[in-house]
This record gives C-alpha cells, sequence and structure tokens, in this order.
C-alpha cells in the first residue's frame, strides 16, 4: 500500500497542524500538503498526507474515511499517482465535432 493519502471534504478552516494531529492518531506522520487556491490563496478543500509506514496509512484510512471532523465528513483513500497533461489525465478527450470523427464523440477510426 502506498503511503500517500487523499484527504477531501476538508472544512476551509481546517489547518495543517489539525490535520497532522488528526492523523498521528493512526501512526507517525511524515508531510501534511494542504492544496490552496493559486488565485485566492484559499485552502480548495483537500490535502495530502504522507504517513511514515503503510500500516498506518492503512489504519488512518480504516479510521478517519467517513469520520466527522469540523463539521465535516472527511473523505480519506490511497492517492493516486499525479498524472500527466491537465484535467483529463492528459487521455487526450475529444468532447466535440470533429470533421474527422465522422460526427460528435470523437474518437472514433471510420474503416
Amino acid at each position: 500500500m502506498n503511503r500517500k493519502l487523499y484527504v477531501g471534504n476538508l472544512n476551509f478552516s481546517t489547518t495543517e497542524d489539525e490535520l497532522r494531529d488528526l492523523f498521528s492518531q493512526a501512526g507517525p506522520v511524515s508531510s501534511v500538503s494542504m492544496i490552496m487556491d493559486r488565485e485566492t490563496g484559499r485552502p480548495r478543500g483537500f490535502a495530502f498526507i504522507e504517513m511514515e509506514t503503510p500500516e498506518g496509512a492503512q489504519q488512518a484510512i480504516e479510521k478517519l474515511n467517513n469520520r466527522e471532523f469540523a463539521q465535516r465528513t472527511l473523505t480519506v483513500n490511497e492517492a493516486r499517482p499525479k498524472t500527466e497533461g491537465g484535467r483529463d489525465g492528459g487521455r487526450g478527450v475529444d468532447r466535440g465535432f470533429s470533421r474527422n470523427s465522422g460526427g460528435f464523440g470523437g474518437n472514433r477510426r471510420r474503416f
């Protein structure tokens, strides 16, 4: 199991220290990274926590997923690897009409 966890549905007033204290109940915490909006500098409502051991990460998921914290129900699960290419995960999704696709829906070959 990966030691890096995704934590979602955070109250916007939650601090990194509060998250470190909460996740320390499950095991030693290596790092806490609150994700901030680039334009406003405000929290975006999710964070990444890295636990020191895979066992600590598993304990954190079991103990803290769907638990209420700061008036919000947390989502805690294993973080997925970062994808390249932006929001569509680098898949090159064709969302509209294309001359080559023969209509809407794109990415379909015609033989």
